[in-house]
């Protein structure tokens, strides 16, 4: 039982105490808080690698594998072994007359019929081989049965001998392959047995580590609650651009656009005097221009006039005439075209517009901004006692789960496991003189097997060896050779050994076969496949009234959902042994963390967050009232129409520098005098009146302030005119709007941003709440080490032990099958190698002639001969 104290001591210290915290963890909600870096679990480096290849006596392991699935190739028999386990053997040996217990009884018969029909054979020939020994011993000394030291001489009688031989050595071959097959096997279990120390050593290293790293890893995931805590901190201490920042960025969708639209105004309000200013100072300067121009013309008129009295224009009909009537009906055209004088003044609008301007919008505007930018500082004044409180709680939070490893021995638990571990090294290591010394007496006796057919195999090779150097065309059967006789000695006393041993071969054989045969097809086979583990979760099976063996001896749980494949599985794939072994069902650590962390009082402090905005002023009355003021200067009653209906009129009415080349070209049809000089000094003096008079108004209208064009200007007010009540009414609604939202309504944009706020500080939480799960499950105290366990048992027991023991009995069976042919063989060869005691004598004279054969007498030639017979007979 050292070990059950030693394997739920271990659950001890990794659950730190069968803890029962009764609690429902909490919904998950997306937050939106940064993804944290917890860093990577310190894990300890396993060094068993429970994988085996046995290199080129695989061959042999499949070729046993392949026979054994030629003998039994029924898949395995799970519901039979269950049936058969469930009753123990003991309802079928007390009750076997019932018919369920008869069905069950041929179920395994017909399972097993394979291996019987094969142990069948084995005992017949185990029963046979020392019976038909006997048999041919008796046979012989009664000169029968090949006992009789007589050799009948045939035509054939070398190929018989080459053909017998040929046999024998091939028969030789495969006794010998056999027996190579058996001893290699032999020697590998012997081999694999001192490398079997290898693996559980490097085990048992691996459950130290195991041991040792799991209070390592329990630090660590207590020790990164830090990580979380100063994040939280920093989240804290920057409150106001986290949560003050967000309030104002949704804040300002509505109160940035009222704000920018208050800015324009006041940038109109000045465009809108600039562009009265243009109006104003254009205004006078073309009034003032059109003056002298229309001073200028008028003279130029009178002048024109003057001439026109020359008493030349008087001539009728002359050319003279014709020109003057021309020049003179054209000077209606010498007058200003556009009449500036009849336009309004836009001083009095330009002077209001002034007063206007006297309060800067522009500044008013801007603390507006000032005091809705405020609002992270207004967040980080209002919340202090919050963040204090919280500060407080992450302080308590830490020490709960600090505390947490030092209110159960983890530490002492695991020390006392490794204690544990160490102790069970130390007995193991004391077997391992006790395995070597059973070794060595199987190795002994599997050599001692292997010798006694290799005896045998000797006198046969031994037997032919003497036999062909031994042997003699020029001899007769009586006259044979030592070296040839002992050949034949020798293959008949391989006969006799291998009767003598062949039914103890045959025996160890059988029983070998059944053993190992059964245990490859009923335990290897099925733990590769899984299926040994269906078996063994097979409820009620090991304990009629647990379900499942695991959770009701390690918890006193039966239903608990935990068995041997699922726990192997789970360690095979290196996962933590409190996913392994379930321990969250008598520990919850989710339910722990969330009753130690606090959140839902964190989310409660942090809830109660209440940030008061109507202290924030976006446009004060001073700046309403300017806004209004400006919609109050007049600039909406100014003709705007006058003013572009004579910006589009020319200056003059007709283009004085072509009313001056005109006039140039009608002096010229003159004749010379007093009025065509006159008519060119008035063209000449149109041009001058052009240059200096024309072009500086032409400019004044075309070039004002910064290149803008007065009709320009003109439209700029009538535009501003038009869309200015209707303007100046949106940005004060909409300012008055985004008042109304901060100083009513922010509290649910406020209630929104603290909650997105909220859930990010309990993310952080989260995150390392299922940090510590995911670990627990995945990363810390991984149990690969106990399925390395359960695969090097695998490996020990099938691979070392069951596959040496199946491929020894299998060459030693192929050796031990064939020695019944070498027997019959070996009988037969020997004939030709032993020297006989009699020998068939030829006198007929018919089928020999006499002339060949000298005349003696056969007594005195060969004593040892009996008398030939008779051609007659022969």
């Amino acid at each position: 039982m050292a070990w059950k104290a030693g394997l739920l001591l271990l659950c001890w210290g990794l659950t730190s105490g069968e803890v029962d915290v009764q609690a429902t963890e909490p919904e998950t909600t997306s937050s939106p808080a940064r993804t944290l870096n917890f860093g990577y679990v310190p894990a300890g480096v396993y060094e068993t690698v429970a994988h085996y290849e046995p290199g080129p006596i695989g061959i042999l392991f499949h070729m046993v594998h392949a026979f054994l699935h030629l003998v039994q190739p029924n898949p395995f028999p799970e519901d039979l072994v269950i049936k058969v386990a469930k009753d123990k053997f003991g309802a079928i040996q007390s009750e076997y007359q019932k018919p369920e217990n008869i069905v069950l009884t041929l179920q395994v018969i017909y399972y097993e019929l394979g291996f019987l029909v094969c142990v069948l054979l084995g005992a017949v020939f185990l029963v046979l081989m020392p019976l038909v020994g006997a048999l041919f011993c008796l046979c012989r000394c009664c000169d029968n049965c090949g006992g009789e030291m007589h050799q009948r001489q045939r035509k054939n009688a070398d190929c018989q001998r080459g053909l017998l031989a040929t046999l024998l050595f091939s028969t030789c071959i495969v006794i010998t392959a056999g027996i190579l097959c058996s001893y290699a096997a032999n020697q590998h279990l012997s081999s694999q047995l001192k490398q079997m120390r290898r693996l559980v050593n490097s085990n048992l290293r691996d459950v130290h580590t195991f041991a040792n790293e799991t209070p390592t890893q329990i630090d660590y995931l207590i020790s990164q609650y830090s990580t979380a805590k100063k994040q939280v901190q920093f989240d804290l201490d920057n409150i106001g651009p986290l949560l003050g920042g967000r309030i104002h960025e949704e804040l300002g969708l509505e109160v940035t656009p009222a704000l920018d639209g208050a800015l324009k105004m006041a940038a109109a309000m000045h465009e809108t005097k600039e562009a009265l200013e243009n109006v104003s100072m254009t205004l006078e300067v073309l009034q003032e221009g059109t003056g002298k121009l229309r001073f200028s013309l008028g003279l130029m008129r009178s002048g024109l006039n003057a001439s026109l009295d020359d008493p030349v224009c008087a001539v009728p009909g002359s050319p003279a005439a014709t020109v003057c009537s021309s020049v003179l009906s054209s000077l209606s055209q010498l007058h200003v075209g556009a009449n500036y004088s009849q336009l309004p003044d836009v001083a009095p609008q330009l002077e209001k517009v002034d007063e206007a301007l006297q309060t800067d919008l522009s500044d008013i505007v801007q603390k507006g901004f000032a005091s809705f930018n405020n609002t992270p500082a207004m967040v980080v004044d209002q919340t202090r006692s919050v963040v204090e409180g919280v500060r407080d709680m992450l302080d308590g939070i830490g020490t709960n789960i600090t505390g947490f490893s030092k209110l159960f021995p983890v530490h002492n638990s695991l020390t006392n496991f490794t204690i544990y571990i160490s102790h069970a090294h130390s007995r193991i290591e004391d077997i391992y003189p006790e395995i070597d010394r059973y070794d060595f007496y199987r190795w002994t006796a599997c050599i001692t097997l292997c010798c006694m057919v290799v005896m045998v195999l000797a006198f046969n090779l031994l037997g032919m060896l003497c036999g062909i150097l031994g042997y003699d065309r020029h001899a007769t059967p009586t006259t044979r050779g030592c070296i040839s006789n002992t050949g034949g000695n020798l293959l008949m006393a391989g006969v006799g050994f291998s009767f003598i041993f062949s039914w103890m071969l045959m025996a160890v054989v059988a029983a070998s076969f059944l053993v190992g045969g059964n245990i490859e097809k009923l335990m290897c086979e099925p733990f590769h496949t899984r299926q040994l583990f269906k078996v063994l979760d097979t409820p009620h099976l090991i304990m009629p009234t647990w379900k499942n063996f695991i959770p009701g001896y390690l918890y006193d749980d039966p239903e608990m959902d935990l068995t041997f494949e699922s726990f192997y599985s789970n360690c095979k794939d290196n996962r933590g042994m409190y996913s392994a072994l379930r321990l969250d069902k008598i520990f919850n650590v989710s339910a722990f963390l969330n009753t130690s962390v606090f959140t839902e009082d964190v989310a409660r402090m942090i809830g109660g967050v209440k940030v008061d905005l109507r202290g924030i002023i976006l446009l004060e009355a001073e700046g309403k009232d300017n806004l209004m003021h400006f919609t109050e200067t007049g600039i909406g009653d100014i003709d705007y129409d006058a003013y572009l209906e004579e910006v589009n009129k020319r200056v003059t009415l007709v283009d004085l520098l072509a009313y001056a080349k005109e006039l140039d070209a009608q002096s010229e049809q003159l004749p010379k005098g007093s009025l065509q000089a006159s008519l060119k000094g008035h063209a000449s003096t149109l041009r001058q009146i052009h240059t200096q008079q024309v072009l500086p108004l032409e400019q004044s209208l075309k070039y004002v302030r910064a290149r803008t064009t007065f009709s320009q200007s003109i439209r700029k007010l009538q535009t501003t005119t038009r869309e200015l009540p209707s303007k100046v009414s949106s940005v004060l609604s909409t300012i008055d709007a985004a008042q109304y939202l901060i100083s009513h309504n922010a509290t649910y944009v406020v209630s929104k941003q603290t909650e997105k706020y909220k859930q990010t500080i309990i993310g952080y939480f989260r995150q390392y709440i299922n940090w510590v799960k995911a670990s627990l499950t995945l990363e810390v105290a991984p149990c690969k080490p106990f399925s390395n366990i359960v695969d090097t048992m695998e490996i020990v027991a099938c691979s070392f032990l069951m596959d040496s023991m199946n491929t020894f009995w299998f060459g030693l069976g192929g050796a031990t099958l064939f020695l019944l042919p070498s027997v019959v063989l070996a009988v037969r060869l020997a004939k030709f190698y032993r020297r006989m005691d009699t020998e068939d004598v030829y006198d007929d004279f018919e089928t020999i002639p006499m002339k060949t054969i000298p005349t003696y007498d056969t007594m005195t030639r060969f004593p040892r001969a009996s008398a030939p017979p008779r051609h007659a007979d022969w």
